[in-house]
């Protein structure tokens, strides 16, 4: 079995994905008031900042920073995959060794974990998070999508309201491997 090692950075800035152990399922965006109230929810008693953020169907993407002193992100995953998990009606289909662990079946166990290491490389994860479900051809347009935190981006004027749009060309490979790696 390959031996895991996270990037404890305490205090740092790191992106995610996480995926639904079921890659056709709808979960996500169906429970997308549930699944945000959770993040509030155990963000209240272990904080973090949630910079980006895209809810897919049956993935996501984000980037946290932890407070200062503090690197437990995975505790964070844990408490959000468990509450949310909990949270969902029965009928989720598990593995004998996900039953045998008392595990349920919506997440899968793993995710992917990158600590940011300048700001180029947080800008390029964001870009890469909302250009994401224009990628998987949910939308034409990133700010077509409803479950991101892009519009906050154009508010804010770090992107042009028409950031995103259908033939784009924007360098976004952040955040999955390369043919070769």
């Amino acid at each position: 079995m390959a031996n895991y090692r996270r990037n404890k950075v305490a205090g740092g800035s790191f992106f995610f994905t996480v995926n639904l152990a079921d890659r056709r399922s709808e979960l996500l965006t169906d429970n997308i008031d549930l699944l945000r109230n959770v993040f509030r929810s155990v963000g209240k008693h272990h904080p973090f900042t949630i910079d980006a953020i895209v809810f897919l169907p049956e993935h996501l993407h984000c980037i946290w920073t932890l407070p200062a002193g503090d690197a437990d992100f995975a505790m964070r995953w844990r408490l959000i995959k468990t509450e949310f998990s909990k949270r969902i009606a029965a009928g989720e289909r598990r593995s004998s060794s996900r039953m045998g662990k008392g595990e349920c079946g919506i997440w899968q166990r793993r995710y992917w974990e990158h600590t940011l290491r300048d700001e180029r490389d947080f800008e390029a994860h964001c870009e890469y998070i909302h250009f994401n479900p224009v990628k998987h051809g949910y939308v034409a347009r990133a700010a077509d999508w409803p479950f991101s935190s892009l519009k906050k981006f154009i508010r804010s004027g770090v992107y042009a309201a028409d950031w995103g749009g259908s033939g784009a060309d924007y360098a976004l490979n952040c955040g999955e491997r390369s043919a070769g790696d």
